[in-house]
């Protein structure tokens, strides 16, 4: 018989302080509605919390047409700022649940342009956090992914860097080494979050002393995304699964430890569901 699998979960896993706030205000929303909530857009990128709260009475929509009574909530990635506008317009109760540190990034931006700065953002184009980032510079952002994209600007007198909450700090720190030499002054505001930075330190770390990696969360989580890659990148032989059914017992083949680690919108009973299916795949491999 084989010696028992460990499986250990990472010291920071699952839901952030933003997430939890922002599920915490549609709850308190669903409670006093007497009819459906709307989010504006999925509340956070997790399909199946977001399913979960369909259940409760709260209902994502992509477009504000298609709300014609009700509260609608903005969604912890924030808006662009004609959206909450139209709402208001609308005759539509607005709820904001954008994260904080996301407020406080866009309080930058606001900051810098007003300044006259170009403003420079780190971050996945297309993303809801990065596109709300944009919206309060009119659009006017240059957004880059990497330090290549970076070194391919227009050289200007006065830059402002501004990031993605979620991004890797290397990242930034390669980025704003390539803006150095685009602009004659440079400022950075680093707002990854620091649940961002704790999160990805800890699955680095425990990817390093386990056997698989598994990392559980949405596949349109770019922080779950971000997880992986820094998994993989240790060597470990890394999975981005969003549900235990996603599970094989391929995966557990020789390994002696699994380590479990969730980006900052996997709910715990996502995560607890996953450690226990793992633990039934690693009883049957003991047995094999």
């Amino acid at each position: 018989m084989r010696p028992p699998v460990e499986i250990v979960v990472a010291e920071n896993a699952g839901f952030c302080f933003g997430v939890k706030r922002a599920l915490e205000v549609v709850a308190r929303a669903a409670k006093d509605c007497a009819g459906t909530v709307y989010t504006l857009g999925p509340l956070i990128h997790n399909p199946q919390e977001i399913a979960r709260m369909e259940e409760q009475g709260v209902r994502p929509v992509d477009n504000l047409d298609d709300v014609k009574e009700g509260p609608v909530v903005l969604s912890a990635h924030g808006v662009d700022p004609e959206v909450e506008s139209k709402a208001s317009a609308a005759g539509l109760a607005v709820i904001d649940a954008t994260c904080p540190f996301v407020q406080r990034a866009h309080e930058h931006v606001r900051t810098l342009a007003e300044a006259g700065y170009t403003v420079v953002i780190l971050g996945d184009p297309g993303h809801r956090e990065v596109t709300g980032l944009a919206a309060r510079v009119g659009g006017g952002a240059e957004i880059v992914t990497s330090a290549e994209e970076a070194r391919e600007l227009p050289f200007r007198e006065k830059c402002g860097l501004v990031v993605q909450t979620t991004q890797r700090p290397g990242t930034l720190r390669d980025v704003a080494a390539a803006l150095t030499a685009r602009c004659r002054e440079l400022r950075i505001f680093n707002t990854i979050c620091e649940a961002t930075i704790k999160r990805q330190e800890s699955a680095r770390r425990l990817a390093e002393r386990v056997d698989v990696m598994i990392v559980v969360g949405g596949r349109n989580s770019a922080n779950t995304a971000r997880l992986s890659e820094i998994c993989a990148a240790t060597g470990t032989p890394t999975h981005h699964i969003e549900t235990a059914e996603e599970l094989t017992a391929r995966w557990l083949q020789g390994a002696r430890r699994v380590g479990v680690t969730a980006g900052a919108s996997t709910p715990r009973w996502v995560i607890d569901r996953v450690v226990a299916r793992l633990g039934e795949l690693a009883g049957q491999a003991a047995q094999s």
